[in-house]
């Protein structure tokens, strides 16, 4: 009975402590994708219910939104999908943590464009050398047609990622249907990347 007392004592006083801020590690992720493909939709549902909104404008450049999950403390940059904001991506990559990749799964015409951007992306100097987790979100599940999460995968490619701790999975970012799965399989792979660089 005393052990169970004192191991609820430490689970509250965990939850004091992540609800103070203390003991929170601070992260940085990106997150990517073509524009339209549910990127602000997706941070939209990960903020606390009272702030989230039913108007998603595109990100124009990028946007900062912050969210919590296993301990982590996130920083997220929400960064434009539109042709001529993708060059500001690297900009961001030798700072990042992990990185969100958004997939709009009902657009089969452009899948090979979001293809190509995920090779240069994997490409790039300071992602190339590094074991930067991945979480991949074929996003817009609930549309009729839509390519499932191993279409996705296959269309992008991820087979031949051999370097890259990664995870894909289906979601709907307006309803939050594989969100929470995807952003706790991130930060465990976070996790577990930063306790190995202190090794």
């Amino acid at each position: 009975v005393i052990l169970l007392l004192v191991v609820e004592c430490m689970g509250l006083l965990d939850s004091f402590f992540d609800w103070l801020g203390f003991g929170k590690r601070e992260v940085n992720v990106l997150v990517v994708g073509l524009d339209n493909s549910g990127k602000s939709s997706l941070l939209n549902y990960l903020r606390p219910r009272e702030t989230q909104t039913d108007f998603i404008a595109p990100t124009v450049g990028f946007n900062l939104e912050h969210f919590v999950c296993k301990g982590l403390s996130f920083t997220a940059f929400d960064m434009s999908g539109q042709s001529r904001y993708r060059t500001l991506w690297g900009n961001y990559y030798r700072t990042t943590n992990g990185i969100i990749f958004v997939v709009d799964s009902s657009d089969k015409t452009r899948i090979l464009v979001a293809r190509e951007e995920l090779q240069q992306l994997l490409s790039h100097p300071d992602i190339s050398s590094r074991n930067i987790p991945i979480v991949f979100f074929a996003n817009k599940m609930d549309i009729r047609d839509a390519l499932s999460d191993v279409g996705v995968s296959s269309a992008l490619g991820l087979d031949g990622v051999t370097n890259k701790s990664w995870h894909i999975c289906s979601s709907n970012a307006l309803k939050g249907e594989g969100v929470a799965d995807g952003i706790e399989w991130l930060s465990s792979a976070i996790k577990s990347s930063l306790d190995q660089a202190r090794r």
